[in-house]
């Protein structure tokens, strides 16, 4: 039976070690800003022993299951919390030959599925490292356009009694597993179901909807297998939401399947109150920007703030109030980096792009992570999220593979009535009221941990 990765739990995290939940945040033009703490009453997330087992890791990081990957070169101490390190294959770059080498011996013979999105001699370079691996087949994502990538990082694993998901945020290559700043969720192994459904073992969160949703869109026919894999296991237990990117020209119901326009739709039907949030900033954080137009009103600041911006039962909100703040590392966040230059490599943002949109150094703040030792260790972790003006709590976070484009999210076109996306994406999203019942909840900051703050709900 095909299999996307290693066979079970203790085998795929067998070189784990551990970390944190969610990195600390600063929010200033130099970097100086301190995150700033609550009295509101907390429920603190279990510590985890350095000594834990994989296992008992990823336990006590329920019920949130966040994790960041180990860093190289930070003190110990900071690798000692709720970190992973283990692999993907729905993937934009591979390195076969040290992909096969973080197998234990025993299973590197087990078959593997890679699904890419190479064309042409990328394609036949990819092909040609696998070729003493009969074990390994590929899936080519298709893409239309010349500027869309397959950026999805995603894996599935396949045990005997049920199934399990990650989406994280590394390339299969050795330089993303070492000294940057990953994410990922993993999810509790689903139970298999005694025959197969769409709606059957469905959560609260239409996480198995979405996902057949997402992998049907491939229309490939290698992961056709998958798709009855995805069909007979119940997932009832996910507590968060997907949202992908497909590329295509997305119109009608389907207009909202997708990007930044699905971001939208499921905080509109599930998100925090507008008498909450009401003029929270939006933060996001990635490490790649595009092209996003001449001006801040012609995609950023409209319709993809709008999508951000969204609270429940409206995406009506005055744009203009709304603070929006964009971290990216400066060139001496670089420099100073772990990995010295060469980390900028993993950091692109086009010097003739960045020309034709000066006003985008208007909403920059600089990456920091003191809290977790990760100021060093360049972020390849994508994330966006809707923060109080303290900085200490937050009404939903997303980890994805998105960037800061057009391309990645989606950009309406035809006034309005469609959805253009070039690029393959992948991120989880994570509403606070989903992990704490009969209350209205946040996620709570401090000292770069995450708590649950719980508030009696007045409705």
């Amino acid at each position: 039976m095909m299999m996307m990765m290693m066979m079970m739990m203790m085998m795929m995290m067998m070189m784990m070690m551990m970390m944190m939940k969610i990195f600390e945040f600063h929010f200033s033009d130099n970097g100086s800003g301190e995150s700033s703490t609550s009295s509101s009453p907390l429920k603190k997330q279990r510590s985890v022993s350095s000594h834990a087992s994989p296992i008992e890791v990823f336990e006590n990081a329920q019920p949130i299951s966040f994790f960041l990957t180990r860093v190289h070169g930070i003190p110990q101490k900071f690798n000692n919390f709720y970190t992973m390190d283990i692999k993907s294959t729905f993937n934009y770059m591979f390195e076969i030959p040290w992909l096969i080498q973080q197998y234990p011996e025993p299973f590197r013979s087990k078959p593997l599925l890679c699904v890419h999105g190479f064309q042409g001699s990328n394609k036949a370079g990819l092909e040609a490292e696998a070729v003493k691996h009969t074990n390994i087949k590929f899936c080519q994502a298709k893409l239309d356009s010349p500027w869309g990538t397959h950026h999805t990082k995603m894996m599935f694993l396949l045990y005997d009694d049920g199934m399990r998901i990650v989406i994280h945020t590394s390339n299969l290559v050795e330089r993303d597993w070492y000294q940057k700043t990953q994410g990922m969720w993993i999810s509790r192994k689903f139970p298999k179901l005694t025959e197969p459904s769409e709606k059957k073992g469905d959560s609260p969160t239409r996480f198995k909807r979405d996902l057949l949703e997402y992998v049907s869109s491939y229309k490939a026919y290698q992961l056709k297998e998958w798709i009855d894999h995805i069909k007979h296991h119940d997932m009832s237990s996910a507590r968060v939401f997907i949202i992908g990117s497909s590329p295509g020209r997305h119109t009608g119901d389907r207009k909202h399947l997708f990007g930044h326009m699905r971001l939208r739709k499921i905080l509109y039907e599930n998100g925090p109150s507008k008498e909450i949030v009401g003029r929270w900033p939006v933060i996001g954080q990635f490490s790649s920007i595009g092209s996003l137009g001449p001006s801040k009103d012609t995609w950023l600041c409209t319709e993809f703030l709008q999508s951000l911006a969204t609270s429940n039962g409206t995406s009506i909100v005055p744009l203009s109030k709304i603070d929006l703040k964009l971290i990216f590392p400066t060139k001496d966040n670089v420099r100073t980096s772990l990995e010295g230059y060469p980390a900028g490599g993993s950091i692109p943002y086009s010097i003739k792009v960045a020309a034709k949109q000066p006003y985008l150094t208007s909403f920059f703040h600089q990456w920091k992570s003191s809290g977790r030792q990760r100021s060093r260790a360049m972020p390849h972790i994508k994330t966006y999220c809707r923060m109080a003006p303290t900085w200490d709590k937050t009404a939903w976070f997303l980890v994805t593979s998105s960037n800061l484009s057009k391309a990645a999210w989606g950009a309406l076109e035809k006034k309005g009535t469609q959805l253009m996306i070039r690029s393959y994406e992948l991120g989880v999203l994570f509403l606070p009221h989903l992990f704490v019942s009969m209350v209205t909840s946040m996620l709570f900051l401090r000292d770069g941990i995450t708590y649950f703050s719980i508030f009696e709900n007045q409705s």
